[in-house]
């Protein structure tokens, strides 16, 4: 039986209504992309930045929303219709007096605190919303780790400028000469938060310190650079590690609604009250000035596209910290490229080695590595995201980079496309609507060590793709869930699952979609864990 209808006319895409700028990707010509005879679907070579509530028809799509689920080796264990935001959201989870919690967090200003010791039987046990005249700052990208040396759990915030709007609208320096003006005054915090958690809710928490990422910031002046982006890196001890651009030399950007392009920061924690920036490093050709004499700038082919996005988006990913003895750290620099960087020494952080991505314009091009198997096997697993609606883009990939020589990383395969299972009414999910392709595999502060030969991804109209990369020189797609679309009728259907959160130690993959919170079991994890292990 159809769903309901999909989205009303008023949001349909037509080229005509959207300004262009001069050097921006052209709109594909029509026949050269769409469903093909046999069923598979072929993505646009190239496309312009289309906003996400906009909604571009191509025939083969479905006309309603896809009530269907997809299911192949997973189980669900359970389903909460709890919503934070439709379109992204954050979580930790976090151990604290024998029972487990899971913080989640979305649109700056909300935020949910569960007991999932039972993922079977979550709970709520806290929550905060405020609105957005209120003067307390927004809740940003956190991480939660126990430090042993001092016997307490460490949250470190990210605090960064606006990323996609002002005043309520997008942004677009390009085409509103007031957009760089309003994003250099922003008067907000441009770094990080740290603090001492004497409880499990953040109401439980004291601020311990602000740290600006601006190095030459006089304190009460406006700050410059963008702050710290998604998601600080600390594993408890001594070193920490952020994406930013510190000051405002840092805008070689091509991307309409931001100024900046941020590399990467170390800083000694050692005393979360007191941090002390070790060293910056950046993509040579970032900052104003350096165009002539780089060669990630000057022969790059995205550079004045106006769409891409350069620099990193997260911060540095690694398998394990520095101070296990780990050495080299993975930074994916959206059109910039990807880069294996020299973090053995965090007061010199340094690229021993690049590769460059292939051009997937638009969408976002570098923003998540997996490294659940670098050790093992020598491989990470690189992707950027879509970002229009309705696979109005080229396909992001899922690219299997090389890093055993850590000084010539080379790209050698790209994971399967995920197809809906044979007998379905469609035969690729781009007809789904909505965006398709993978978001993340996860955070590095998913709990427990993860399994090898296995990688699970959001996937948004794709639910959740768990690939099996036992055999790295023929992955497969091992097992699925893909849950239904257009469940709330104020459906985000550009983000249907934005998101995963892997419990490594318990085998239980929590899935956010626009619609609740979805635990998943799947026989490639194993049998699910009650309680908190160990415990």
């Amino acid at each position: 039986m159809a769903g309901s209808p999909y989205v009303p006319d008023a949001k349909k895409y037509r080229p005509e209504d959207f300004p262009r700028v001069d050097g921006e990707p052209a709109d594909p010509e029509p026949g050269s992309w769409g469903m093909q005879p046999d069923g598979t679907f072929l993505p646009p070579a190239h496309s312009p930045s289309v906003p996400r509530d906009v909604f571009v028809d191509w025939p083969g799509q479905l006309d309603h929303y896809d009530e269907e689920t997809y299911s192949l080796n997973t189980e669900v264990e359970a389903f909460y219709p709890i919503v934070v935001n439709t379109s992204h959201s954050w979580q930790c989870i976090y151990d604290w007096d024998g029972k487990r919690y899971m913080l989640h967090y979305g649109g700056g200003n909300h935020w949910k605190l569960y007991d999932i010791t039972d993922p079977r039987a979550l709970t709520i046990v806290d929550e905060e919303q405020w609105g957005w005249g209120d003067p307390r700052p927004e809740f940003g990208a956190t991480t939660v780790q126990w430090n042993e040396r001092l016997g307490k759990h460490i949250a470190i915030q990210a605090s960064e400028t606006p990323r996609y709007f002002l005043n309520g609208r997008v942004a677009n320096k390009w085409l509103d000469d007031t957009v760089e003006g309003q994003l250099k005054q922003w008067e907000g915090l441009r770094g990080f938060r740290t603090f001492e958690m004497n409880g499990p809710s953040p109401r439980d928490w004291t601020l311990l310190t602000e740290v600006s990422t601006d190095p030459n910031h006089s304190p009460g002046e406006i700050q410059e650079g963008n702050g710290v982006l998604d998601l600080p890196v600390y594993y408890g001890d001594k070193y920490l590690f952020v994406a930013t651009a510190p000051d405002n030399t840092f805008t070689n950007q091509p991307y309409r609604t931001t100024l900046w392009t941020a590399g990467h920061a170390a800083y000694d924690v050692s005393d979360p009250a007191a941090p002390r920036l070790l060293s910056t490093w950046w993509v040579p050709g970032s900052r104003a000035g350096e165009e002539d004499d780089s060669p990630y700038l000057a022969t790059n082919e995205r550079w004045n596209n106006k769409t891409s996005w350069f620099g990193s988006r997260m911060g540095v990913f690694m398998p394990r910290s520095v101070e296990s003895g780990w050495k080299y750290a993975y930074a994916a620099q959206g059109g910039q490229g990807f880069f294996v960087l020299d973090v053995s020494d965090p007061a010199n952080i340094h690229h021993v080695g690049w590769c460059h991505l292939p051009v997937s314009v638009a969408g976002t091009e570098g923003d998540n590595v997996d490294t659940t198997q670098v050790e093992e096997t020598g491989y990470v697993y690189v992707s950027g995201y879509p970002m229009n609606t309705d696979c109005y883009e080229p396909a992001k990939e899922i690219y299997q980079i090389d890093v055993s020589d850590p000084t010539n990383p080379r790209v050698v395969r790209t994971l399967p496309r995920p197809v809906p299972p044979a007998g379905a009414k469609i035969t690729d999910y781009a007809q789904r609507r909505g965006s398709f392709g993978p978001k993340r595999s996860g955070y590095f502060t998913n709990t427990g060590t993860p399994h090898g030969g296995v990688i699970p991804y959001a996937f948004y109209a794709g639910g959740l793709q768990i690939f099996d990369v036992n055999d790295p020189e023929n992955p497969t797609v091992g097992a699925y869930f893909v849950p239904p679309m257009g469940l709330k009728q104020d459906d985000d259907m550009a983000a249907p699952v934005h998101g995963i959160f892997v419990e490594w130690d318990r085998n239980i993959i929590w899935l956010f979609a626009n619609h609740g919170i979805y635990a998943i079991s799947t026989s490639y994890l194993g049998e699910p864990v009650i309680g908190v292990p160990g415990s």
